[in-house]
């Protein structure tokens, strides 16, 4: 009989050795901090060493930890392939979460390509706005804006963002021939939320005393550049959303100062997911679809 030590703990260590907090641990694994360190103690009093030490407010692994967590992470990388291989089913389907703004302006256009080339995938898409960890078993895949840094999950960047004034062909022929940052001050600005965006953009653009007005603030990007389209005012648009409407003409772009944004967006999903097939070819088909339109958006 293998004597195996508990296997919650097991899980406990390992999530608060990666994130070095019993914090972010307990966020992650959707338990208390005080059950965290109850089962890395257990964990402690099983092997007979140390797994951590405190220096102040910092959480630090000791050499015990740190050889450990080097095992450890390779062990249960293969523990959770080899659970998904055997518990998956050929005809299950491939569940994403995209968000929404997103999905519209990008994705869901595309999808008729993608069930061409790939008619025996079945594509479940749950538009959410909602960071999911997976830490439930509720998607394969998702696809979110962020900096790349998801703790245990493989995070493929689908594309860099850059943000720059877009508009109705209505819109732009009110304004000065040629056009200055200055002219869109007044112009009839629409925002994001949060409604940084314009003075941010204002101050790259050499501005940084601009006074911004609000008109109209909109939570998803999608209904920001549809108002836009619509003529009710100059959006920051993010390009990359945009490229589908600029290329046909319901929105342009009154000049072509641009900057980049904080975020990208990211295709994130478990490594135990990684090697599944149909897994593998919607990445592969997602990144050739967004190389594309970022060679489309290029001056």
């Amino acid at each position: 009989m293998r004597r195996l030590p508990p296997l919650v703990a097991i899980r406990a260590f390992e999530a608060g050795a990666r994130h070095l907090s019993f914090t972010k641990a307990a966020d992650e694994l959707f338990v208390t901090q005080t059950a965290i360190s109850h089962q890395v103690r257990q964990l402690e009093t099983y092997l007979g060493v140390k797994l951590f030490e405190r220096s102040g407010h910092a959480l630090r692994l000791t050499e015990p930890g740190r050889v450990y967590l080097a095992e450890l992470g390779e062990l249960l990388d293969r523990l959770a392939a080899v659970t998904e291989k055997v518990r998956q089913r050929q005809d299950a389907p491939l569940r994403l979460t995209v968000l929404p703004s997103f999905a519209a302006c990008w994705l869901v256009p595309r999808l008729g390509d993608f069930r061409d080339k790939h008619p025996d995938i079945e594509l479940r898409l749950t538009s959410s706005q909602e960071s999911w960890s997976f830490n439930e078993d509720r998607f394969d895949l998702g696809i979110r804006s962020g900096l790349g840094r998801w703790p245990g999950l493989k995070a493929d960047l689908i594309a860099e963002e850059r943000l720059g004034p877009v508009c109705s062909p209505a819109r732009a022929a009110a304004l000065p021939t040629p056009c200055t940052p200055a002219d869109l001050v007044a112009a009839g600005l629409l925002h994001d939320t949060p409604r940084d965006g314009w003075s941010r953009w204002f101050r790259h653009a050499g501005l940084p005393d601009a006074a911004v007005p609000v008109r109209h603030a909109f939570d998803d990007h999608g209904h920001l550049l549809q108002a836009a389209a619509d003529g009710q005012g100059i959006a920051l648009g993010r390009l990359f959303l945009a490229e589908d409407a600029l290329r046909e003409g319901r929105l342009v772009r009154p000049l072509e100062l641009t900057m980049p944004n904080d975020y990208s967006y990211w295709l994130v999903y478990p490594r135990a997911v990684a090697g599944r097939p149909e897994v593998m070819r919607f990445r592969s088909w997602l990144l050739a679809e967004a190389k594309v339109t970022v060679q489309d958006a290029a001056p």
